[in-house]
């Protein structure tokens, strides 16, 4: 488990950074700021949650069944989440109405808070 944690935090930590310097320097002619800065949310939360992964990988005191749940929960919640606010932030480029899936931003931001939650509830059980 602590593998896949590692690869798929590394994983999402290079898609941060291929899509942060794809809207640097390609979407800035295609894009408002605003919508600039909604995709550079994305790209932020999907690096906080890369390096979180990161971080998860090296907690041995975690049991593997919420190691697993708190894996499954940001994995859910980057793509959710990051997904839906890059495809809402470059929806001007696009014929598709990406406004049906304004219900995934939040939801995915809920499942990356429970992950956290998670995470600190465990902690805070363990005796030390």
């Amino acid at each position: 488990m602590k593998r896949r944690i590692v690869l798929t935090g590394a994983l999402v930590g290079m898609i941060a950074i291929i899509l942060g310097a794809f809207g640097a320097h390609l979407l800035k002619k295609y894009l408002t700021v605003d919508e600039l800065n909604t995709f550079e949310v994305g790209v932020r939360y999907q690096m906080y949650h890369a390096l979180f992964l990161l971080f998860l990988s090296t907690r041995k005191e975690i049991a593997e069944k919420t190691l697993k749940t708190i894996y499954n929960l940001v994995v859910a919640g980057v793509l959710l989440f990051s997904g839906s606010i890059y495809l809402l932030a470059t929806k001007s480029l696009t014929v598709f109405d990406f406004k049906i899936i304004v219900f995934a931003t939040p939801l995915g931001g809920f499942l990356l808070i429970i992950a956290w939650a998670v995470l600190f509830l465990t902690i805070l059980r363990r005796k030390s």
